[in-house]
């Protein structure tokens, strides 16, 4: 069974057209079981009905017609109980409804199982016998594992649009809305633009065309243009290479010589697609089957028939190589990668950018963190949306709801110009603010300072609004690098950062990677990354790689004395008591270094990082070893929670609303003013007008956040008052979900004039 399984779900894969794919689904099923009829229905939520949309036993004039409510017959119970339903003799079920269009009178056995994603009922899956009987366990138990593998390709192809157009003329014409995950507030129009893109059969997107003859003549110039390059390719490696070696290029032009690959894919043309789709299904299709072969030589011509589709495909698409992509990007574009990383990032000028796409990531993950330092609006998580869909396309990003729109309407893009413009009015708004003290109504005071380091850019931000860095991210310098920065080269980075404002605090983060950070030169290769050798851990493992930075820091530190060290994850008082030795080491080091100068070192203030939740047990001990405290609320949401805060897939569960975090946030400020010790939050969280709100209410009176961020939670700051902010906190912190807690700031924060802030329009 699991072999069949396999195969089954391998062949559906690589089938483009959804429509054939369930058809191919349904004829693979009843043969691997030997049913009597096996059909698939879909649901659509619009219409609140199941559609019957492929059936190898039923009649098949009823796909595409017979729509069964959700409440309705056997389909609409399974859709309701959303789990199997395996039945002797269907048609004796109080349930059952007879539907003359699909002929299905001569069966009696039934096995049904819903098909479900991420907790939403996409269809069912069914099984039928004429014969009166009870599927076995072996059979529902292969059923329903197939059901879960499906359920991912029926998403893919309901994001490539497979189901969303009647009309198959200029799909690309057509506007189309995928939803994410809110990365950063804003909104953003441009084109789509993926750097590096890679031409490839498997990120091709299959589109129609109803220009047969214009299709054919692009596969025949672009077979052509590649017979040339293969030829010439040839030619210049002859004698230079084995004999072996170079008969892959004979390989490559009997293929491309053959026939019958031309009939074939010219045979899919005029079926309606168009070249690059073609070639795609039928090549897809070869490759699998020399895949499947038992002879390896066999096996590994695979990947040629792979690689010199590419080059075809290539040329159909009018690139000069599948890896061909122009470095230049223009302006008002939309950055789309798999993950966006700060050196991605470095490459463009933030001029020319107007918003994000992460493939992958969640609100939290460090694509999202850069995207609010750079006050670009993003939308994360699209992990059902090829690249090819969004490249060169016009988009549209809301990262307020998490909304991207593909090839909007020209009433769409009016209407979302309107928003644009009123959230640039309220920035403007804010700006006029600028000036004037982070104080509430009710005469609160409130610090605030700016989380640096992402880039070159925000080292050398004019920190004027703020009251100094609550966190310099001091890896980044680290990731941008081939290898690590020597003291020197760090000194001068830090120097820098302590020089750009003299007289105000700066607080420096040692070394933070492992996680989402990785170092190129410094690969660590664990099953659960967040959970393993990242932050001190890391850098009290390799004494010099730490050594050397905090000589760096307090090097840069001589005749300033506004440096601030502080340690990222730390678990135990131990791991403080074995960094401040060596801290001191690095002290006396540079202090007897510049004994005969004059010059002045001063030890700064050391304090830790509070995200991990074990020290939330511990800050008794720890306030007797250190001089301040930092709440990370990023990674200790993720800890709390057990969500891994990139990960898409459970997205929806990280959110640092979560009464459980609150209780948290509140129990470390309380300990924290007992202790009397300074307390400050950098995460995420304090550069939220909720979260600011809530953070004021329990007792939180420094926060850091990006600079992009601090002017408008000034502006928050300076509208409520902190009596009101705490009857807001009691009331959240009897909440039992998060989505209560976030619908109720929500609404306070319309309440009081504040609701642009979190969604778009004034």
């Amino acid at each position: 069974m699991i072999t069949s399984l396999k195969r089954i779900v391998q062949e559906v894969s690589k089938i483009p057209v959804l429509e054939e794919a369930l058809k191919h689904l349904t004829s693979s099923i009843k043969g691997a079981i030997g049913v009597d009829s096996c059909s698939v229905y879909l649901a659509n939520y619009e219409k609140q009905h199941f559609m019957l949309m492929a059936t190898d036993g039923l009649d098949s004039g009823a796909v595409g017609k017979v729509a069964i409510g959700f409440s309705e017959g056997l389909i609409g119970l399974i859709g309701q109980r959303e789990e199997p339903l395996n039945i002797l003799d269907a048609q004796s079920h109080p349930r059952y409804k007879h539907y003359p269009e699909v002929k299905e009178e001569k069966y009696h056995a039934f096995l049904g199982t819903p098909i479900i994603h991420q907790r939403k009922v996409l269809g069912v899956l069914t099984l039928q016998q004429k014969k009166k009987r009870r599927f076995s366990e072996d059979e529902e138990a292969f059923l329903v594992t197939l059901s879960t593998q499906i359920a991912l390709e029926i998403v893919h192809a309901e994001t490539r649009g497979f189901l969303s157009f009647v009309d198959d003329n200029n799909r690309d014409k057509w506007q189309r809305k995928i939803s994410g995950v809110p990365g950063s507030a804003g909104l953003g129009m441009g084109i789509g633009f993926v750097p590096h893109f890679k031409v490839s059969l498997a990120s091709h997107v299959a589109k129609r065309s109803a220009n047969k003859e214009l299709e054919i003549a692009r596969y025949r110039e672009a077979v052509n243009i590649t017979r040339s390059q293969v030829e010439e390719l040839s030619n210049r490696v002859e004698g230079q290479v084995p004999s072996d070696v170079q008969a892959i290029f004979q390989i490559y032009s009997h293929l491309l010589d053959a026939n019958s690959l031309g009939h074939e894919v010219e045979g899919r043309i005029k079926d309606g697609w168009d070249a690059a789709s073609s070639l795609k299904y039928i090549i897809e299709n070869y490759i699998q089957q020399f895949r499947n072969m038992s002879d390896p030589y066999m096996q590994e011509r695979a990947v040629d028939i792979e690689d010199l589709s590419n080059r075809i495909l290539a040329n159909i698409l009018g690139t000069d190589s599948p890896d061909q992509r122009p470095l230049d990007v223009n302006q008002n574009a939309i950055l789309v990668a798999e993950e966006v990383t700060a050196p991605m990032l470095a490459e463009f000028s933030t001029m020319k950018l107007c918003g994000i796409i992460s493939v992958r990531g969640s609100s939290n993950s460090h694509a999202a963190i850069l995207a609010r330092a750079m006050g670009l609006p993003a939308v994360m998580g699209l992990s059902d949306a090829p690249l090819s869909l969004l490249d060169g396309k016009k988009l549209l990003v809301d990262g307020y709801s998490g909304e991207v729109i593909v090839s909007p309407s020209e009433s769409v893009r009016q209407e979302f110009n309107i928003l644009v413009t009123e959230e640039q009015e309220l920035s403007d708004r804010i700006l006029e603010k600028a000036h004037l003290p982070s104080v509430t109504q009710d005469d609160y005071t409130v610090s605030l300072f700016i989380n640096a380091g992402l880039s070159a850019e925000m080292e050398n931000t004019n920190f004027t609004h703020g009251e100094g860095v609550g966190l310099y991210r001091t890896e980044v310098p680290f990731m941008l690098r081939e290898r690590f920065p020597s003291e020197q080269e760090q000194m001068t980075l830090y120097r820098e950062m302590l020089e750009s404002d003299p007289h105000k605090p700066i607080t420096m983060r040692t070394l933070d990677v492992g996680g989402d950070k990785p170092l190129p030169y410094f690969p660590i290769s664990e099953e659960n990354p967040f959970l393993g050798w990242r932050g001190v851990r890391l850098t009290l493992d390799h004494p010099e790689i730490f050594l050397v930075q905090i000589r760096a820091m307090l090097r840069a530190n001589i005749g300033l004395g506004n440096l601030q060290i502080m340690l990222p994850m730390v678990t135990s008082v131990s791991e403080v008591n074995e960094s401040k030795r060596l801290i001191k080491q690095a002290y006396h080091e540079v202090s007897e270094e510049i004994s005969d100068t004059g010059k002045i070192l001063e030890m700064p203030k050391i304090g830790v990082m509070l995200e991990v939740p074990a020290v939330i047990y511990q800050i008794p001990q720890l306030a007797k070893k250190v001089d301040f405290f930092s709440v990370g609320s990023n990674d200790l949401t993720q800890y709390l929670l057990a969500v891994d805060r990139n990960n898409a897939r459970v997205s929806g569960l990280y959110d640092s609303y979560h009464p459980a975090v609150l209780a948290a946030l509140l129990s470390i400020v309380e300990q924290a003013n007992e202790h009397n010790v300074p307390i400050t939050v950098c995460g995420e969280l304090a550069g939220e007008p909720g979260g600011i709100i809530l953070l004021l209410a329990m007792g939180y009176s420094k926060f850091s956040m990006n600079s992009h961020n601090l002017l408008k939670i000034k502006w928050v700051v300076r509208s409520v008052t902190v009596k009101q902010s705490k009857l807001l906190l009691d009331s959240v912190l009897s909440c039992d979900d998060p989505w209560e807690v976030r619908e109720q700031v929500n609404q306070y924060l319309e309440s009081i004039g504040l609701g642009g802030l979190v969604r778009a329009g004034i």
